[in-house]
């Protein structure tokens, strides 16, 4: 069966709207990937972040990695990060973002906050992991 340009292009009219549908739906998930250790400091810093990730309901996908799995060291290579990090939150693809007073933050190593080790907190809070979500700009 050949299509004529007229049954081409209104045939794919239809398929434009149910694809920016889509694409939609797409864009409103973000993608949160948590590589980490599974000690107990790790998981104890990270508690807040996934208390309040879980009360995200669907709004996006949590990933979680072991630190000590190849696929982790795999993701971590691809991310341009070594050595002996506990915690690294990406956020659709990236760990470096900008703040919204300009300043960068990278979501490597400890959370400042509860749970995490005294002397251990690393520049990074649960609060800029949702300001980063919630800004929709990785």
């Amino acid at each position: 069966m050949t299509l004529t340009r007229r049954q081409l292009l209104k045939r794919s009219a239809g398929a434009l709207p149910l694809g920016l549908m889509l694409n939609t739906v797409w864009a409103a998930q973000p993608v949160v990937e948590i590589i980490s250790f599974a000690h107990p400091p790790m998981q104890s810093a990270l508690k807040p972040l996934r208390d309040w990730l879980a009360s995200q309901g669907g709004k996006l996908r949590v990933v979680e990695i072991d630190m000590e799995s190849p696929e982790a060291e795999k993701r971590l290579k691809a991310l341009g990060l070594k050595g002996h990090i506990p915690i690294v939150v990406v956020v659709d693809g990236r760990y470096k973002h900008v703040r919204k007073d300009g300043s960068h933050v990278d979501l490597v190593g400890f959370p400042s906050g509860p749970g995490a080790p005294v002397g251990m907190k690393d520049g990074w809070s649960v609060e800029d992991v949702q300001a980063v979500l919630k800004a929709g700009k990785p």
